[in-house]
C-alpha cells in the first residue's frame, strides 16, 4: 500500500467472515465426528471417552483458527480471499493475547458482535464495535 490506509467496509468484512464460517461448518463435523468414526469403523464400537474428547477438540477449532490467523498473519481463510488483515492501529500485528480475546468475544457473543458490525458504517477507519474496544482495525490489501 502506498499513501493513506484503505480500511474495509462491512460488505468485504462479512464476506470474509462468510467463507471462513463456511469452512468452518466443513471442518467442525470432520473434526468432532472422523475420529470416532474411523474408530467405529475398525472396532464396531466408539468409546464414549473419544466421542466427548473429540466434541470437545471440535468446539475449540473455530477460536484456535481465528486466533491463530490473526495472530500469525492477520488474515483467515476470508480476509485472504478478500485482501483485509486485522492490525493494531498502527499496523502491527497482533498479539496472542489481543487474538485470542478478539477470537473468543466474536465467538462468544456473535450477535453482539454481529451488531456492532454497523458502527463502521460511520466510523473513519471502518472499526466496529469490538475493534474500537479490543483495539484493532481491518486493513485491505490493495
Amino acid at each position: 500500500m502506498t499513501g493513506a490506509t484503505a480500511y474495509a467496509g462491512i460488505v468485504t468484512r462479512l464476506s470474509a467472515l462468510t467463507v471462513d464460517a463456511l469452512a468452518l461448518a466443513a471442518v467442525v463435523p470432520l473434526v468432532g465426528t472422523g475420529v470416532p468414526a474411523l474408530w467405529s469403523a475398525a472396532t464396531g464400537d466408539t468409546p464414549g471417552w473419544l466421542r466427548a474428547g473429540a466434541q470437545l477438540v471440535a468446539a475449540f477449532v473455530p477460536p484456535v483458527y481465528f486466533a491463530l490467523c490473526w495472530w500469525g498473519t492477520g488474515q483467515t481463510l476470508g480476509g485472504l480471499l478478500f485482501g483485509t488483515a486485522v492490525r493494531r492501529p498502527d499496523g502491527a500485528r497482533l498479539s496472542a493475547l489481543r487474538a485470542v480475546a478478539r477470537a473468543f468475544a466474536g465467538l462468544a457473543a456473535a450477535p453482539v458482535w454481529l451488531a456492532g458490525m454497523a458502527v463502521t458504517l460511520w466510523d473513519p477507519r471502518r472499526r466496529a464495535l469490538h475493534d474500537r474496544l479490543l483495539g484493532t482495525v481491518v486493513q485491505r490489501r490493495l
